[in-house]
């Protein structure tokens, strides 16, 4: 059989497949064909890639990629350069009243999948920058129920849940409230929700207690105050029942929400995320979370191995996504593909506190495969 494409000599790490070796990856008709040996023959397009990693398309499941719309959107055809990612999934920029914006004009244009956690506010995030910052949540008048049920009805191949910001910053005077409305409008349109939590009030046990099975917390690597875990290091109470009864946790790095410390408590009680998630927005691509892989390169440096830590950005987020098609290298899936490389240089690893750790390697991006098709990322082009 020919195929359109062809990936030769690369350590395959298929987590989802227990793959782990050097082996060709074939594409056609937009899809994974087979990985196995000798594929090349009789393709279309073969491209070397011995030395490098080739990983299911990387899924960050934390983004903010309404580009134009809101303050903190960034480029999504730059990011997925930069960081070698197939799926961007947009967390709350756009809500009921301005996602057909969002669809029509970034979605619809961008080379990575987009997905949408559609926020429960009516018009999204829309105040956060430098200079003005208004948490979406503060207002009731703005928790757009009936809208959010709408618009997530109306597209259920792009809105895959609800989102909601609660915290001292996000929904101040507001507290809780805006969650007991997600969590209504999640119920009814059938979809999860993912929850930021920020500084307290209200505190992560509050947040955590009320959420369901396939619901994702966010942020749950965020330092003092409204650490997951005790000064003394361990776990809450709350953090360990949540995830129990099936709630996920996600690490949405970001400008404030992950700290070496809680990283450190939290690897020590064997306690490791179930999504690694960048939430880069215009705020933190230059620094402290710069993007998905140097988020997945912190978990190396906590110790880690590169299967777990691919396997956490790829189909670890297709499982809360609930689309089994992407995510894994299996004959079928969606054809994406990420090549890396695990470059030997030094690394200064810095937190949303300005602690550093320095780490000898850091994962790198060198291609991109999406739906069969070679997309060149920005160390391949350098």
């Amino acid at each position: 059989m020919d195929h359109d494409l062809v990936l030769t000599g690369g350590r395959v790490i298929d987590p989802l497949h227990g793959i782990d070796a050097v082996a060709d990856v074939a594409f056609a008709g937009g899809r994974v064909a087979a990985v196995g040996q000798g594929l090349a023959a009789g393709a279309a397009s073969v491209r070397d890639v011995a030395g490098l990693i080739v990983a299911p398309g990387l899924i960050d499941l934390h983004t903010h990629v309404y580009a134009g719309g809101t303050s903190l959107g960034i480029d999504p055809d730059a990011y997925a350069a930069k960081s070698a990612v197939a799926t961007c999934v947009d967390t709350g920029s756009a809500g009921p009243g301005n996602f057909a914006g969002f669809r029509d004009h970034v979605i619809a244009r961008a080379r990575p999948r987009i997905l949408a956690y559609l926020h429960v506010s009516f018009a999204g995030i829309y105040a956060f920058s430098p200079t003005i910052m208004v948490g979406e949540s503060h207002d009731m008048r703005l928790m757009a129920a009936r809208e959010a049920v709408a618009v997530a009805r109306a597209n259920p191949e792009t809105v895959i849940g609800i989102k909601v910001r609660v915290g001292r910053h996000a929904s101040g005077p507001a507290g809780i409230q805006p969650l007991d409305v997600a969590l209504d409008v999640a119920d009814r349109a059938g979809l999860p929700v993912m929850a930021h939590i920020d500084e307290p009030p209200p505190s992560y046990e509050e947040v955590v207690a009320r959420l369901r099975p396939g619901d994702v917390l966010t942020h749950c690597y965020r330092p003092f105050p409204n650490a997951p875990v005790h000064g003394d290091g361990r776990v809450r109470e709350a953090v360990l029942a949540a995830r129990a009864r099936g709630v996920l946790f996600d690490v949405g790095h970001g400008m404030g929400s992950f700290g070496w410390d809680t990283a450190r408590k939290m690897a020590a009680a064997g306690f490791w995320p179930d999504v690694i998630s960048s939430d880069v927005h215009a705020m933190c691509i230059g620094g402290p979370a710069h993007d998905l892989l140097r988020t997945m390169t912190k978990f190396l440096a906590l110790g880690l191995d590169l299967p777990a830590v691919i396997e956490l950005a790829s189909a670890a987020p297709a499982r809360a996504l609930r689309r089994p098609e992407l995510g894994h290298l299996g004959a079928g899936a969606v054809g994406d593909a990420s090549v890396l490389a695990l470059d030997p240089r030094p690394i200064a690893l810095e937190d949303v506190e300005g602690r550093i750790v320095m780490h000898d390697r850091l994962l790198v991006p060198r291609g991109l495969v999406l739906a069969g098709r070679w997309m060149d990322t920005a160390e391949t082009a350098a």
